[in-house]
């Protein structure tokens, strides 16, 4: 990460300048984390923020010439260093600036009269880099990893009939803050009953109650960089037919980590684990893929999904979540984080993977 960084992606486009206005992707070029923007040529490397963030960002971006925008406009900076650079390309993220953002820098580089400037579309481009993680990066996803663990096993103890999907959301955050997390890395999720066959449930005020599956999925932040990982219980004694679906999904996900190594493609290590679902006869009720790719964001890419033709690389972190979901009766998810190394994979997951029955 830093300015290394920042010019491998710049040499490795068709551009002289870089834009870049995404916040993950400031904060991995630059080490930014606060608004505005991050300017790389062959000649500066540029955050451009306001008077809120200028103090942060000469603590986080060593190397970066800092600008404030305030008082001489937004694109200022940005009209200076091109017309310094002579810059005849420039590289936006287009799939991060909206219609409105491009339309106004079009307008404003006309009204610069720096309209002869083309403007490159780097697409994914800059968020390619991001797909094999450094140690440094890795550690703090091992680390994020590790405050999930420590938080699911505290909120073990406080399941219990009664209390509400929206408390038990609520408690595994509080836990995750308390083990040192900065943030959430999305919303929690904790599904209880039949929300459990809905994979992206929001908590209600439906409280547990005995014979329902619980699904939990949540992840924190250390250091910027997210964790993920999916537990379900069964609340009360589970039936033969909860222990079925279970059992199935733990089977996949275990038969996915055992085959998974450099060189396959993602296409074939969500197969790994879809087969075993499709032979248990619940093909049908697993939707969505098995997995991606976490870092800065939590959803990267490459991922292990039925249409993921690249072939996975040591360095690469991605979930492995296989799941089933039967409509108005409920559904099973488990999900753990995996590092792609040399001779397969390293799982950061730690927390339990039994069959757990709260019976209280």
């Amino acid at each position: 990460m830093g300015k290394e960084k920042g010019k491998e992606i710049l040499h490795s486009a068709p551009v002289d300048a870089l834009f870049l206005t995404n916040a993950a992707n400031m904060r991995f070029v630059a080490g930014f984390t606060g608004e505005g923007y991050v300017y790389i040529s062959d000649n500066i490397s540029m955050v451009v923020t306001d008077s809120r963030y200028t103090i942060a960002a000469k603590e986080e971006c060593p190397g970066f010439y800092v600008a404030e925008w305030d008082k001489i406009g937004y694109y200022t900076p940005l009209f200076e260093m091109l017309q310094k650079d002579r810059v005849v390309t420039l590289g936006i993220e287009d799939k991060e600036m909206t219609v409105s953002d491009y339309q106004n820098l079009i307008k404003r580089l006309n009204e610069a009269k720096l309209s002869e400037i083309k403007i490159e579309m780097l697409a994914d481009k800059v968020t390619e880099h991001r797909a094999i993680k450094s140690e440094e990066e890795i550690a703090a996803i091992r680390q994020a990893e590790k405050i999930g663990d420590q938080a699911y096993k505290r909120v073990l103890s406080e399941l219990k009939t009664g209390i509400t999907e929206k408390q038990v959301a609520a408690l595994i955050e509080f836990f995750m803050k308390e083990e040192g997390a900065e943030g959430i890395s999305f919303d929690t999720i904790a599904a209880s009953g039949i929300h459990s066959a809905m994979p992206h449930a929001v908590p209600t005020d439906k409280v547990l109650e005995r014979g329902d599956f619980l699904t939990m999925d949540f992840g924190c932040r250390y250091r910027g960089y997210c964790s993920d990982m999916t537990r379900t219980v069964v609340i009360g004694e589970a039936s033969d037919r909860q222990k079925k679906i279970y059992e199935t999904v733990l089977t996949a996900q275990k038969t996915a980590l055992a085959g998974i190594r450099p060189g396959l493609t993602g296409k074939e290590v969500d197969a790994l684990a879809r087969d075993v679902i499709e032979k248990a006869g619940f093909g049908e009720n697993f939707g969505h893929s098995l997995g991606h790719s976490v870092g800065l964001d939590i959803h990267e890419k490459p991922g292990f999904t039925t249409k993921e033709k690249g072939m996975i690389c040591p360095g690469m972190v991605i979930t492995v979540e296989p799941g089933i979901y039967i409509e108005n009766y409920g559904g099973v998810r488990i999900e753990d984080v995996v590092v792609i190394t040399e001779e397969g994979c390293e799982n950061i997951t730690h927390s339990p993977k039994n069959l757990i029955e709260i019976n209280k």
